[in-house]
């Protein structure tokens, strides 16, 4: 089967979607961006990039219709933080249904690790509800499980001073080694996989660059910006208030491992990004603080 023709995005203008966009770019592949606001930043962003910025919604079945008319690939993502698990699968389950309406010759879903029930983690639960159904339809999809995204260090949506560097290490202690990703070689990986759909249609997955520990992520932080991360305290039942969801995967993570091998990782994408190979790129690219301060030891205790 060839890779090529029109690649269709959900979640286009998130992290995932987002470098799934800008790595099928990089490869040439002609791209429609979905979006239900294309007047935004980030759509205006990808129209100048070069992709199609096409407007449909998850929840109208008929815009995806129009959307994914006469495309040769789909990748699928939906937000849980946006629309809870009941929006996240109804969305996903609409888009699977679309894919199957309009042929489309190739699926990648955006998942999560680690690929199994009973975590009681639901943003997890609600991404296998939707490979069920795409497995009941018989689509040609390739599924991609992520780990922990590094983004989650730096990104404000995700209130790193309180989360990973408060909440995290107390649930999980800084010696806890994470099974880390970038978005950016999450798109790296789905665009291969759309560029070879023989070698990856039927394949699940689970996808990390190294483990890394907390603490270290902590240190290659203060090393790479010249100061620690900022840590805001906040009690755990206050953090559970905001987001349970992250609490109960965090405390799983704990207390399971992930079945996720690195060098499976490294065989399909060989410069995926360490932790300090990615904070230096993002400092450049993105505007972390550059370093301005020698680093005390009293701020790493």
């Amino acid at each position: 089967m060839s890779g090529s023709g029109v690649v269709v995005l959900t979640g286009a203008t998130g992290r995932q979607g987002g470098a799934v966009v800008r790595a099928l770019l990089r490869e040439g592949r002609s791209v429609r961006a979905v979006t239900r606001q294309p007047d935004r930043p980030k759509a205006r962003a990808l129209a100048a990039a070069g992709a199609a910025v096409v407007v449909a919604d998850m929840e109208d079945p008929h815009s995806l219709d129009r959307a994914f008319a006469g495309a040769a690939g789909v990748f699928s993502v939906q937000s849980f933080m946006t629309s809870g698990r009941d929006g996240e699968v109804r969305q996903g389950r609409n888009v699977g249904d679309a894919a199957r309406r309009a042929r489309v010759r190739h699926l990648v879903y955006g998942s999560a690790a680690p690929g199994r029930r009973g975590t009681g983690v639901k943003s997890w639960e609600s991404k296998l509800d939707v490979e069920d159904q795409l497995r009941e339809l018989e689509l040609p999809v390739t599924v991609l499980r992520p780990a922990a995204f590094m983004e989650v260090m730096t990104d404000r949506d995700f209130y790193p001073a309180v989360g990973v560097w408060h909440v995290w290490p107390k649930l999980a202690s800084w010696e806890f080694r994470v099974p880390w990703l970038a978005c950016h070689d999450l798109g790296v990986i789905a665009a291969q996989a759309f560029a070879d759909p023989d070698g990856y249609i039927g394949r699940d997955l689970a996808l990390a660059a190294e483990f890394r520990s907390l603490g270290e992520c902590r240190s290659s932080y203060a090393a790479v910006t010249g100061r620690p991360p900022r840590r805001v305290p906040m009690p755990l039942w206050l953090f559970r208030r905001f987001t349970e969801d992250t609490a109960r995967m965090w405390e799983w993570l704990r207390d399971n491992d992930v079945d996720v091998d690195p060098e499976l990782t490294r065989s399909i994408h060989p410069e995926a990004m360490t932790v300090e190979t990615w904070l230096r790129w993002r400092t450049a690219a993105q505007g972390l603080p550059d370093r301005h301060r020698r680093i005390r030891k009293r701020d790493l205790e």
